[in-house]
């Protein structure tokens, strides 16, 4: 029998997005879609990109009682809305996959440096599983409660963390520097999001105090110095990330040891050309490669996804799969769009 799924907030990029991939997931039926502000309105009069697969279902306003009974949840609401509907959840829906912040970082402390408040459900930060798979995936292991990463986070933690785990490199004063299409931004026009600010530009923001940062942190166990830019396309995130060797590293020994770190990950490819944002359009892989400058002795690591699937409602849906039960790449696209 398939499982029943509620998705709250699916009128946003990455509730479309979740509901695109899973009108393709063989387990998984789509019975409620929250929306506040479309309440009443079909998805498919919304998103006709979705009307074959969903011609009848219609956007509600959704809270706990909704969704309570339902196999899987997702939560893709702004930052600080899941906090106060989790735990009404938790035991009550077999599980539940945010796609927020609010259960990412583990020390409740960081909420309000970082995020300008107290969390509202701070006994619920141990029990998250931080979900990215290739890195933390014992943690799935029969989780209520999956706290899907950030976009910027998951590149910079899938190009960093094998290096720092292998002791290959200083975990202190790590730059990385990321820029993502627009589409991170949400779905909400703002004054820097409009086409006219972006087009034909090319901007860093959130410099120094992004929020992303713990948790890029915590996800690596290394300092960075982190820096986001915006750049005029729709979709992908390129992370370059710099890191000072601790010992002996030639450029062919960090290739080997990303391709020792993921060997078997059907989610990550592992190559000697630079990794390129359009090849993982529309696919939930990551396609990371490295360097060593001999000359200034930096490492430099690189990784491309695509902030919508890798880096939102893809993983989300992988995490899902490994609590479910399922083969992690049940319903998921390794394959790219092109052109």
């Amino acid at each position: 029998m398939r499982m029943k799924v509620g998705i709250a907030g699916a009128s946003g990029f990455t509730g479309v997005e979740l509901l695109r991939l899973c009108a393709g997931h063989p387990e998984f039926d789509v019975v409620l879609a929250g929306a506040d502000t479309q309440a009443g309105k079909r998805v498919a009069s919304a998103y006709p990109s979705l009307g074959a697969a969903y011609p009848s279902l219609e956007y509600g306003a959704l809270g706990a009682e909704d969704l309570a009974g339902l196999d899987l949840v997702f939560l893709a609401l702004p930052h600080g809305a899941s906090e106060a509907l989790v735990p009404d959840l938790v035991g009550r829906v077999g599980a539940v996959v945010d796609l927020s912040a609010d259960f990412r970082l583990r020390d409740p402390a960081a909420y309000p440096a970082w995020y300008g408040r107290e969390h509202g459900a701070p006994r619920l930060l141990a029990e998250a599983a931080y979900g990215l798979p290739e890195l933390f995936r014992a943690g799935l292991d029969g989780a209520r409660l999956v706290a899907a990463p950030g976009c910027y986070p998951t590149a910079a933690a899938l190009a960093l963390a094998p290096f720092v785990r292998a002791g290959a490199v200083d975990p202190t004063g790590i730059v990385v520097d990321a820029a993502s299409g627009v589409s991170g931004a949400g779905r909400a026009p703002t004054p820097t999001t409009h086409f006219n600010t972006v087009d034909e530009d090319f901007v860093a923001y959130g410099l120094l105090r992004h929020r992303h940062t713990p948790e890029i942190e915590q996800a690596t166990g290394a300092s960075v110095l982190f820096t986001p830019h915006l750049v005029p396309m729709n979709r992908g995130i390129l992370a370059t990330c710099y890191a000072r060797p601790s010992g002996a590293l030639s450029g062919d020994e960090a290739v080997a040891l990303l391709r020792r770190a993921y060997a078997g990950e059907p989610f990550v490819v592992v190559g000697d050309d630079p990794p390129s944002t359009k090849a993982t359009l529309g696919s939930n892989c990551a396609h990371l490669t490295a360097r060593v400058d001999p000359r200034t002795g930096w490492l430099v690591s690189l990784c491309a996804i695509d902030n919508l699937v890798k880096g939102a409602a893809g993983q989300a849906l992988q995490c899902a799969n490994v609590v479910s039960g399922l083969p992690e790449t049940t319903g998921l696209p390794t394959v790219g769009l092109y052109p």
